[in-house]
């Protein structure tokens, strides 16, 4: 089964994903890991997307587009794949019709005040890139990772003031892939505001129905 995970930013898309994969036993593919490994090992693509990630706005369709074909081409997705982070455009959704054939968009939804209560709380060991909360999921010692000892970070796209512009950014390009989808027969909402087992439980039973 050939997925795209769609919702705003800090829905929790990535850790279902990770659950959802398991689950399904397809590959989880987000471009924002792929583009943020590029970045770590300081790549011709990570030098060209790091400014504009840092700022919380999109990446250029045709690079993210050419990203996404190349990894669509590889030998592990012949049994499906979870599309994290892509499409975020109309246009990109339509660039992905004529390689891909997708069987269902699932739609996480979150409310603005509880998407900023998690992204600026959430804290990263670089060097593994283990996420913590420091509500929900902190470290046993504050600030410091509990297996390497490595200072946790913020990711600058995590910072209230480009949270809020990653919002903007959403509800102008990405929040109408819902009516796209929903116009092909293929969305399905789910409340993201519980547990991630429990928005697994309800995406996998939304994908079964």
């Amino acid at each position: 089964m050939n997925i795209v995970l769609l919702g705003p930013p800090g829905a929790g898309k990535g850790t279902v994903a990770a659950l959802l994969k398991k689950e399904l036993d397809v590959p989880h593919i987000s471009t924002g890991d792929i583009f943020r490994e590029n970045i770590k090992n300081g790549t011709e693509l990570g030098k060209k997307v790091e400014s504009i990630m840092a700022s919380g706005a999109l990446v250029p369709d045709d690079v993210t587009v050419e990203l996404v074909k190349d990894r669509l081409s590889k030998d592990d997705v012949k049994n499906g794949y979870i599309l994290d982070g892509f499409p975020r455009t109309i246009a990109q959704a339509e660039a992905l019709s004529f390689f891909a054939d997708i069987d269902a968009a699932v739609c996480f939804v979150l409310s603005d005040e509880e998407i900023i209560k998690r992204l600026s709380g959430r804290r990263i060991c670089k060097s593994t890139g283990k996420i913590y909360h420091i509500v929900s999921n902190p470290p046993k010692v504050d600030g410091i990772d509990d297996e390497t000892g490595e200072p946790l970070i913020q990711r600058d796209d995590d910072k209230p003031e480009a949270i809020k512009h990653r919002l903007e950014v959403y509800q102008a390009s990405t929040a109408p892939l819902i009516e796209y989808y929903s116009g092909k027969g293929l969305l399905k909402n789910i409340d993201a505001s519980v547990s991630p087992e429990e928005v697994l439980a309800s995406v996998v039973a939304a994908l079964k129905a």
